[in-house]
């Protein structure tokens, strides 16, 4: 297989036919692009994939990341520092970003689709540029004009790194209970001293500097989230050229063993303990969490991208082997001596397995690239237009991440189960897709902190505006499904589900007046799953309406087994008919059984709030 990563054609798809990108040249901000130039950015991004990171997917899980407890140093694989070199030459971690900082201003959407394939080829060595776009892109939005002449152009370009320091031993999720501390200095600098632990990246070898956003309270500022300030604070302290200077008073003391991306350090991280660990405050004093959680939408998208590319990689994958592997006849002869063994891709549990696997992916593809347009509607346009854009932005960016990082769970276990037992073991990379997808629903906020998110934030303490951007574009899709015959069924489910859902949060806000709000609490997974599938079934839908008319002029209208021959014969004929075969089964087949979920929203079963702690292990 020359790419078992992404399937490119349909990259092409969501960007062009379904986004229409293209359109975007012409924005002031992009008039020096083009259609062509933007293909030839996938075209290279597949090439350096394919050749500089996928080779290495197998060494970075088998010898991994590794700690000297003497020297306190961490040594990535091997094979990433060359590739990290050839990542750097290639621009590839500015690619969006203002050419005065060292940018090659692209799209933001077209950014995502490379990470995509980036994250699909190794999931660990791309969390390393992923953490240090996202550090950047902080200096740059916050920092001072003496801060962005010294940090950007060098993480940019990938000489400096980056990480964000917000966890701590017993202050995980509750990020308000930190106790790294920040003293003033005469200098106007501070003094830091903590320890931060599950820091992604926190230490390496790839580069001549690590720039560490780290959150601490200053001397005197309240306690919880409100009194938090976020500091720059570098690894080894550049002089006032740029050049290096002294180690900083901060080091590495472990990292961590995990179930996977074994190539992507998790590290403890000590500040000060020598009292000379030096920072730089960033932004205003006691806003760091709105500076935080400011570039959050940026890191929950990287991670939601995680899931789709972890699972368009098991699928592709279990395509292949599918195809490849003989065994069992045809289930149309099973009863016949003597049948000879077919493909297990001709088996119907095996056809509907991958069937569901792809309507997944192709809705997530759909998701994450579409946010990723919706970023650049907010950088290009104004007043409503540009408040509509960021409400879209902000109410889904909590269920791409949620959303999809909790189906590539499920869905990189189907695609094991394509393999049968062979999919067990090492020898195939599906079980590998497997762990390291399972740490894209923990970190950037837990799933469950998604929901809830989702949930309050995002809808119901939001009087539902936001939601009601989202309903008007959902209601584009639907309206012009409804104008085709073959998916007025399909038009007629989307907008079945997303009546429910709003049923569902009209029963919510009811349990709100009776003061039951631990029961919402215990719903906001349930109504981010809804959500999901919902977002799923308008994405598949938007791309129906797409793909049903170029299909019919392919082929002339043809149906049935005149349809089947000339699909063999057409490789843009079998494109499309498979988006419109994996979209009618989710929303034909699928996206019915969200009904089930619906009526689960719609009930005050509450035990589990009620059963005392001790009746959980009796």
């Amino acid at each position: 297989m020359a790419n078992p990563i992404v399937d490119m054609r349909d990259a092409r798809f969501v960007l062009f036919e379904q986004l229409g990108i293209d359109k975007l040249t012409e924005k002031d901000k992009f008039k020096d692009h083009s259609a062509d130039l933007f293909n030839m950015v996938l075209d290279e991004a597949e090439k350096f994939a394919v050749k500089e990171i996928l080779p290495h997917l197998e060494e970075s899980d088998k010898v991994g990341s590794t700690y000297n407890p003497e020297t306190y140093e961490v040594t990535t694989p091997p094979s990433f520092k060359k590739a990290m070199e050839a990542y750097k030459e290639g621009g590839w971690l500015a690619m969006s970003e203002d050419p005065e900082y060292g940018g090659q201003g692209f799209p933001y959407s077209l950014y995502i689709a490379v990470t995509e394939i980036f994250i699909g080829a190794n999931f660990a060595f791309n969390s390393f540029a992923g953490l240090t776009h996202g550090a950047a892109r902080m200096i740059e939005v916050f920092g001072d004009d003496e801060q962005k002449k010294l940090y950007l152009e060098k993480m940019y370009y990938g000489d400096w790194m980056g990480t964000m320091c917000l966890t701590e031993p017993w202050a995980g999720s509750d990020v308000g209970a930190l106790k790294t501390k920040a003293t003033k200095n005469d200098d106007g600098s501070y003094s830091i001293v903590g320890t931060k632990t599950f820091i992604t990246c926190g230490d390496h070898d790839l580069s001549d500097n690590i720039i560490h956003m780290v959150l601490a309270r200053i001397d005197g500022d309240p306690p919880g989230t409100k009194g938090i300030s976020i500091f720059i604070v570098p690894k080894v302290v550049p002089n006032e050229d740029g050049s290096l200077g002294e180690n900083n008073d901060l080091y590495c003391s472990g990292i961590e063993e995990k179930m996977g991306i074994h190539g992507s350090p998790t590290a403890t991280l000590n500040f000060g303990d020598n009292g000379k660990c030096v920072g730089y405050l960033l932004g205003q004093q006691t806003k760091g969490m709105r500076i935080m959680f400011t570039m959050m939408n940026e890191e929950r998208l990287f991670v939601g991208l995680q899931g789709l590319a972890a699972s368009s990689a098991a699928y592709l994958h279990a395509v292949q082997y599918a195809k490849e592997r003989v065994q069992g006849a045809h289930y149309t002869k099973m009863q016949e001596k003597g049948s000879p063994s077919v493909p297990i891709i001709q088996h119907p549990d095996i056809r509907r397995t991958l069937t569901r696997i792809k309507a997944y992916v192709d809705g997530m593809r759909g998701l994450s690239y579409y946010l990723g347009y919706a970023i650049d509607c907010v950088e290009t346009t104004e007043g409503q237009e540009k408040e509509r854009w960021q409400a879209l932005l902000d109410i889904l960016i909590p269920v791409c991440k949620g959303y999809q990082t909790d189906i590539v769970w499920d869905l990189t276990g189907q695609a094991i189960q394509v393999y049968g037992g062979y999919g067990f073991i090492k020898e195939y990379p599906v079980e590998q897709f497997a762990r390291d997808s399972k740490i894209a629903s923990l970190y950037e906020g837990t799933n469950g902190i998604q929901a809830m998110d989702f949930t309050f934030r995002k809808t119901l303490m939001n009087g539902m505006v936001m939601f009601g951007h989202f309903k008007d574009e959902v209601g584009k899709a639907i309206a012009d499904a409804k104008k085709i015959d073959a998916l007025k069924g399909y038009a007629a489910e989307v907008e079945k589900t997303l009546g429910g859902l709003e049923e569902a949060f009209a029963f919510q806000q009811d349990l709100m007046g009776k003061g039951k709000m631990g029961l919402i609490f215990g719903n906001a997974c349930g109504l981010m799953e809804v959500m999901g599938d919902l977002v799923m079934g308008w994405q598949l839908l938007w791309q129906s309406v797409i793909a049903y008319p170029k299909l019919q002029e392919l082929t002339g209208g043809a149906t049935g087994d005149d349809l089947k021959a000339k699909v063999k014969e057409s490789t843009e004929a079998a494109f499309y008919a498979g988006k419109l075969s994996a979209a009618g089964y989710f929303l034909g087949n699928l996206l019915a059984r969200t009904s089930g979920k619906i009526d689960a929203l719609k009930t005050e079963e509450d035990g589990y709030l009620e059963i005392a702690d001790e009746s959980f292990c009796s």
